[in-house]
């Protein structure tokens, strides 16, 4: 017999209320002992709780999830008391005195929840970005992957290359039967290679959702004097970098995180890039370059009155030419900026801001977010896609062959879900979640 578990899931003590949830086959006794009248199952009912003594503990709302038509599947149990710490320490000693009842692990209750087949391990990621999100955008990401969308989209994939075995399996285990016509397997490549560029397509959002979830990473980088603290202090609202009109300031990198129209930003300050002595300053430039290399965004400031000088680094993601200053007036031509902005005037602002979020807001008004999010995810789909491929283009393999090709691409599909060998996965996941989840 499984233990019963229980944890505090509501917030930090003390609350205006405390929810006290409770999992397992001792749900009944500990009704029956604290509990009197018994609740109705899945109904809200105030009730006096009391100890084994027959003591009262508190008075509060009890609420009874009879299984397995509960989210963990076992008979569940909900005290919402009032959110004392003595309270809650009340009920928890009184509940540990039940036999095999123990305080619930991190991300216990969705783990039973998963094993009972209430929810996938893509929901599972869901759930816990959804408890993490700060964002709007962040949200709606993870609650359309927590409600199972993204996995309704996979399982659909996951069903046309069932489909695809099982004709391969009929036509080489009854070729000779007469109801069973030949090449019946040769029905099914077509559908094959569209479900390779419905992959590939989706995989093109890879990036994207990963940036939503874990926040765009912009970098600002340039001479010094080029503008990058004010900037970063425009953006953020506030003096988070020193500005003054000595060359060098900036030494280290710094970074802010803001909500920008719904979307996790960072940015990140660096020191101005020039061929210096100082030991220091040659330390804070090593680290603006390695920065710039692993950001998502590079906005390289140059002031509008000075000439124009590429950044003296190779950029491999997205780079603007931000011409910086530009309320000073200057007699130089014009050089291809993507946007000119003042921190003094405003100006060009607002068009920065957009051109930082065009691609993320493309996703946004989209009308389903079922999108990857995480590398795991991205990297199991590329192992599916290849393992279709060689499937497609082995025309003149073996029947056997291919459909273990496509054998092999059903198994990569499925540990996206969890349907097959994801025990280690479990443990680092479930990590994450807080007790009472």
């Amino acid at each position: 017999m499984s233990d019963t578990i229980y944890a505090l899931s509501s917030g930090s003590l003390p609350s205006g209320v405390a929810t006290i949830r409770i999992s397992g086959p001792a749900v009944s006794s500990i009704i029956e002992d604290m509990v009197t009248p018994p609740p109705p199952p899945r109904k809200a009912t105030l009730r006096v709780i009391r100890d084994r003594n027959r003591a009262v503990v508190d008075q509060g709302l009890v609420l009874f999830f009879p299984g397995p038509n509960s989210f963990t599947g076992q008979d569940c149990l909900e005290f919402q008391v009032h959110g004392s710490k003595a309270v809650v320490a009340k009920l928890f000693s009184v509940l540990s005195s039940f036999p095999k009842t123990r305080a619930a692990e991190p991300g216990e209750f969705t783990r039973l929840a998963m094993e009972a087949g209430k929810i996938d391990l893509v929901e599972v990621e869901g759930l816990a970005d959804l408890l993490a999100a700060e964002t709007e955008m962040q949200r709606r990401l993870a609650l359309e992957q927590s409600q199972g969308h993204l996995s309704a989209l996979y399982q659909g994939w996951m069903d046309r290359i069932t489909h695809a075995r099982a004709m391969i399996e009929a036509e080489l285990d009854f070729a000779d039967e007469e109801d069973i016509p030949g090449s019946v397997s040769d029905r099914i490549w077509d559908d094959i290679a569209l479900l390779i560029r419905e992959i590939e397509d989706h995989l093109k959002l890879g990036k994207v959702g990963e940036i939503i979830r874990d926040g765009l990473k912009v970098v600002l980088i340039g001479k010094p004097n080029a503008g990058k603290s004010s900037l970063m202090n425009r953006l953020a609202g506030r003096d988070v970098a020193i500005v003054t009109a000595i060359p060098g300031t900036t030494r280290d990198v710094l970074s802010v995180d803001l909500d920008l129209e719904g979307f996790a930003v960072t940015v990140v300050d660096t020191a101005g890039l020039r061929v210096t002595e100082d030991e220091i300053e040659q330390e804070g430039i090593r680290r603006a370059l390695l920065a710039a290399e692993r950001a998502d965004v590079v906005i390289a400031l140059h002031p509008v009155n000075e000439a124009w000088e590429e950044p003296p680094l190779r950029i491999s993601r997205t780079l603007l030419r931000v011409g910086s200053k530009s309320d000073i007036d200057s007699d130089l031509g014009e050089p291809v900026y993507d946007v000119k902005i003042s921190t003094v005037t405003e100006e060009g602002i607002d068009t920065l801001l957009a051109l930082l979020i065009k691609d993320l807001k493309m996703v946004q008004e989209s009308n389903s977010l079922a999108i990857p999010t995480r590398i795991r995810h991205v990297s199991l789909l590329q192992e599916t896609c290849a393992a279709l491929h060689m499937a497609v283009s082995e025309t003149n393999a073996e029947l056997a062959l291919r459909a273990e090709s496509l054998r092999l691409a059903a198994h990569r599909l499925g540990r996206i879900t969890g349907q097959v060998d994801t025990e280690g996965l479990l443990d680092i996941i479930f990590s994450s979640f807080c007790i009472g989840k």
